[in-house]
């Protein structure tokens, strides 16, 4: 019955059919074939899924990206950027990914990112010489820092998955987030050696002028998870907290938020939640049948018998997860490898949090990836390109993703060392 189960999921995604629904067919061909009795339970595994006082952080840090979006503080990250490397040979692709650094550390969401930066610097890049899929991959490959670099979305989800601290797991992202940007930063530096640079100068005026303007909106990830980590608010009431300072930030500093925009902002964010929700039940629903048929258990061990250490397991694992990351989009993704595979890795000794950043950073590659990758198609719709020209732009700067896959999972310090010196 498992290998009906599996081959079911995997033949619906294949026809086309959305995950969420591809889930719920599956465990209705699963009980419809096997026990009708478990039709009973079903409704109580649904409900389940999103039980849980954790996961009502999650609209609310999706509101708070809408509202930075809606609040256009994009103009003012790219300005303080460009103050640091503006100068430079290189310098807009060194602006770009400083940019998405930035607001991936604001808005949570690596599509965000994608489009707000995309919309602002592709143009420019392209108008001062530089070839428009290499512009384009510069803004797909970066936007992945949004997924790895607190306060990150996905990272509440897998939070509540595997019933993990989601401040352990923001500050744990910290380090891999920043050491993707440096690679990235150095790849740009070397693929621009020979590009001019940036021969405006700015005052000193000007400078302190961009700075200031500047600190409220680059305060924003540190109110968050500070509140978070200090322990002065729940998850939950951090991202509450981090929604009422983007509308603020948008109605007082940037005067750019409108009561349209406030609007626009919730809709989006009922529309956006009530999709992941509906997958979250389902694969909720599926899970369960997955533990009925003790998959999880037999997948440990299996792992166990193959002799690898934790190092050799966590590496083809993460090669699992690249490779799944091309077919199923990240909360998906999250709510079902999750559940099969920690209960594997938490035998072998490996830390959930340490799981839950390699988990979310393999996925961010795979959102950068055809066919599904979410962030190449809103990339394509930016920049009037097919996601194959921009995927080999961004092919050269995904490389510093896969560097620090490695050096993470070999050396899990990097990811385990703030957490552990501030939440022990």
């Amino acid at each position: 019955m498992i290998a009906l189960l599996l081959l079911s999921l995997l033949a619906l995604i294949a026809l086309g059919l959305p995950i969420a629904y591809s889930l719920g067919l599956s465990v209705l061909f699963y009980v419809a074939l096997s026990d009708g009795l478990l039709l009973l339970s079903l409704p109580v595994r649904l409900m389940a899924g999103f039980d849980s006082y954790a996961l009502m952080s999650l609209p609310l840090f999706i509101l708070m990206g809408q509202l930075m979006n809606a609040s256009r503080i994009t103009a003012r990250l790219i300005d303080f950027s460009m103050l640091l490397a503006g100068r430079f040979r290189g310098g807009l692709g060194l602006v770009n990914v400083l940019a998405s650094m930035l607001f991936g550390g604001i808005s949570g969401s690596s599509a965000s990112d994608t489009a707000s930066i995309g919309s602002v610097l592709i143009p420019e890049m392209e108008r001062r010489g530089y070839r428009k899929e290499v512009a384009s991959g510069i803004t797909v490959a970066s936007s992945t820092m949004g997924m790895v670099i607190p306060p990150s979305i996905p990272m509440v989800l897998y939070g509540v998955v595997a019933q993990q601290s989601i401040g352990r797991l923001f500050l744990a992202g910290v380090l891999p987030g920043v050491m993707v940007g440096v690679f990235q930063l150095g790849l740009v530096r070397m693929l621009a050696a020979h590009s001019p640079a940036d021969s405006r100068q700015i005052s000193v005026r000007e400078a302190a002028r961009r700075t200031v303007r500047s600190l409220p909106v680059l305060a924003m990830p540190f109110v968050v998870v500070g509140a978070v980590v200090t322990g002065i608010a729940t998850a939950t009431e951090s991202a509450a907290l981090g929604a009422l300072y983007a509308a603020l930030a948008g109605f007082l500093l940037t005067r750019a938020l409108t009561a349209h925009g406030l609007w626009h902002g919730l809709r989006s964010t009922a529309i956006t939640s009530s999709k992941i929700m509906i997958v979250i039940a389902l694969s909720q629903a599926y899970t369960w049948i997955l533990a009925l048929e003790r998959v999880p258990e037999a997948l440990a061990a299996y792992i166990v018998d193959l002799g690898l250490s934790a190092t050799g397991t966590l590496l083809l694992i993460n090669l699992f997860v690249l490779a799944a990351g091309t077919v199923i989009d990240v909360s998906p993704a999250i709510l079902l490898l999750t559940p099969v595979f920690a209960p594997a890795l938490e035998g072998l000794g490996v830390s959930p949090v340490l799981f839950g950043v390699l988990l979310v950073a393999g996925l961010a590659v795979g959102a950068c990836t055809p066919p599904v990758g979410t962030c190449l198609n809103v990339c394509a719709a930016v920049a009037d390109l097919d996601i194959a020209t921009i995927f080999r732009g961004a092919a050269p700067f995904l490389l510093a993703n896969a560097a620090m896959l490695v050096l993470v999972t070999v050396f899990p310090q990097i990811a385990l060392w703030l957490p552990e010196r501030l939440m022990p």
